[in-house]
């Protein structure tokens, strides 16, 4: 697991993982730390579904009421391509 740099207060910048030899990015993960009751929305956003389908692989998001999946099941492709993100 490699942590990315901070985001802002509604964004995290998740598009450019850090390669390492002999290792696959199999999924990543982030939270959605906002309160719902201020009107914030826990599960996956706008933003997050069209980065996940373009990565290519799971993203879990730990929100304050469950953890929301959004992107593909698994790995677009297997082990195979990229380290990074699958092409």
């Amino acid at each position: 697991m490699v942590r990315a740099r901070p985001g802002a207060r509604s964004a995290i910048n998740l598009s450019n993982p850090p390669e390492r030899v002999g290792c696959f990015v199999v999924g990543k993960f982030h939270t959605h730390p906002n309160p719902a009751a201020d009107g914030w929305a826990t599960g996956p956003s706008a933003g997050d579904i069209r980065a996940d389908d373009s990565h290519g692989v799971p993203d879990l998001i730990r929100a304050e009421n469950k953890i929301h999946y959004s992107g593909p099941e698994r790995r677009r492709g297997g082990l195979g391509g990229n380290p990074g993100y699958p092409a």
